[in-house]
């Protein structure tokens, strides 16, 4: 006979399973444990920054999913026998908070590493100390091409697609589909912007035709509204609308194209197609959005019945009740937990520093539970490109339409 589970046997269920899955296969204890500071028999200290408060605060969630995963864990048996104590602290998305909230991970809670921190203006205010102390700073939330240099900056790696990568297949996309295209830019005034546009460009002009750039506009994340800039780039006879923009940026524009009765060819990165994102900016102006696509989605549709997603809203619906089911920011942060969690896992018994950076390097084939099942990391001891293989997307007003095939770089 059949018995209909309720939903918190369902939850319990599900929970089970992650924790189950989440196991290693069975590996040889070392003969000698090995430390460095951040680490014990008993415990593993692990730290992150991310802003909780100010402008981006939409992000503080990638923090509070963290601590929710590795308590989750610690009411079983941790990670290899250890507790994990985790630490995420604000820094409001200003470099000068993240150089003293990292200081004092590094030098006063002594972290054995940094995961999952947000960011490319304020890690690049730390990513030079952190080396300098050979503390990993692993699966950082942003796709900044310095983060690829093994050579010079071993310690760093970034956990996004790399921003280069993902502008050169959006510029393919647009030669492809619209070979004489007048594109106009919206982007972040900083690195994380910067860092899109000469891949972008690189590409339309290696294609030799006749799309072009013919408008590009700025915006600091300190500025109430981004109005102004849509306003300039709808009069610009631009067709084309590159918005390189992050959290409440992203919904004002698109919401603004829509309220102007401008119908450019839009094109959005990746770190903000998130249906928290949409929603805010209203799924109908979001309709024919194009992106790269590389995870899955939490919540309703396509994704509630496949198991990395139900594991994850297993973990929301016990822990974090107040997130919405389908935040898909909080779900990516779920993402990188376990993969910091594996990385752990694989490190056994020998608890330094650099074994874990070895862990991390060595990811290559390791399949994230946020990541589409055909995607997986790519880092190699001499690349630490996160993957290599991405998706174009279509938002069709409720869902993201992604194509049969991935694209390579």
């Amino acid at each position: 006979m059949k018995i209909k589970q309720t939903r918190r046997e369902f939850g319990a269920t599900a929970l089970a399973t992650i924790v189950a899955s989440a196991m290693p296969a069975p590996y040889v204890w070392a003969a000698e444990k090995k430390y460095d500071p951040g680490a014990s028999d008993t415990e593993i200290k692990l730290g992150q920054t991310v802003p909780h408060s100010g402008p981006g605060s939409l992000y503080g969630v990638l923090g509070r999913v963290g601590e929710a995963y590795f308590q989750m864990l610690n009411e079983k048996d941790g990670i290899n026998g250890r507790k994990i104590k985790f630490l995420t602290m604000d820094d409001a998305y200003s470099a000068p908070k993240c150089v003293e909230a990292t200081r004092r991970l590094v030098e006063q809670e002594e972290v054995l590493a940094l995961f999952g921190s947000l960011g490319t203006a304020p890690q690049t205010a730390v990513h030079k100390y952190l080396n300098s102390k050979g503390v990993p700073q692993l699966l950082l939330n942003t796709g900044a091409s310095k983060w690829n240099d093994p050579k010079n900056n071993k310690w760093t790696m970034a956990g996004l697609p790399l921003y280069p990568t993902e502008a050169r297949i959006l510029a393919k996309h647009v030669v492809a589909v619209k070979p004489n295209a007048k594109i106009g830019i919206l982007y972040q005034n900083d690195d994380f912007g910067r860092d899109f546009l000469g891949p972008f460009k690189k590409v339309l002009a290696d294609a030799g035709g006749t799309a072009s750039v013919i408008m590009e506009q700025t915006y600091d994340l300190t500025e109430p509204t981004v109005d102004s800039q849509l306003i300039n780039l709808s009069k610009s006879g631009a067709d084309t609308f590159y918005n390189i923009t992050t959290g409440k940026a992203t919904s004002q524009s698109i919401r603004k194209v829509a309220e102007l009765g401008w119908k450019p060819l839009q094109l959005l990165s990746a770190g903000s197609t998130g249906r928290s994102i949409l929603n805010a900016a209203g799924f109908e102006n979001a309709k024919d959005i194009v992106a790269i696509r590389y995870s899955k989605e939490a919540g309703p549709g396509r994704w509630e019945k496949d198991k990395d997603p139900m594991a994850f809203e297993a973990l929301r619906a016990k822990y974090l009740p107040n997130v919405d089911p389908d935040n898909t920011i909080a779900y990516a942060g779920y993402g990188q937990a376990v993969t910091m969690g594996e990385i752990l896992r694989r490190c056994g018994d020998d608890l330094t520093r650099a074994n874990v950076l070895k862990q991390a390097t060595t990811l290559a084939g390791y399949h994230s539970p946020f990541f589409l099942d055909d995607i997986n990391y790519s880092y190699t001891p001499d690349d630490y490109s996160p993957m290599k293989t991405l998706h174009i997307s279509i938002f069709d007003g409720k869902d993201w339409q992604i194509s049969e095939k991935a694209v390579t770089e």
